[in-house]
């Protein structure tokens, strides 16, 4: 019977969940407000992992708060490393996910369309 997730999913999952609490509970920086972490991609060989996040209501900009998480990325890793068995610890790259943002966009573009096919304003 085969796997039905390859083992760098399974990596990646357990990495969302530990970064997103060592980034709520851990993390003291300021720059980083209301963030969570969307997606976690693990190469094959375990060495690097892009990190997709999202923000929401955060008075700093994109740029900011992904400068402060690629700043903290080596105390990020550390953690990360004593939490999970890990041969080799990857190294954390920061990305921002606008998925969330753009969803609410296309919502708000056909709640528009809707509104005006009614006649309403």
């Amino acid at each position: 019977m085969a796997k039905e997730f390859s083992r760098s999913q399974r990596v990646g999952s357990q990495i969302q969940r530990e970064l997103a609490d060592l980034i709520q509970f851990q993390l003291n920086d300021p720059r980083v407000g209301l963030v969570t972490v969307s997606g976690v991609d693990v190469t094959r060989d375990m060495a690097h992992a892009k990190i997709y996040i999202t923000m929401f209501n955060t008075d700093n900009g994109v740029e900011d708060v992904l400068a402060a998480l690629n700043h903290a990325a080596g105390f990020l890793r550390r953690e990360l490393g004593k939490r999970m068995k890990l041969r080799i610890t990857p190294q954390l790259v920061f990305v921002y996910d606008a998925s969330v943002e753009n969803g609410a966009n296309i919502n708000a573009l056909i709640n528009a369309a809707l509104a005006s096919d009614r006649g309403e304003k």
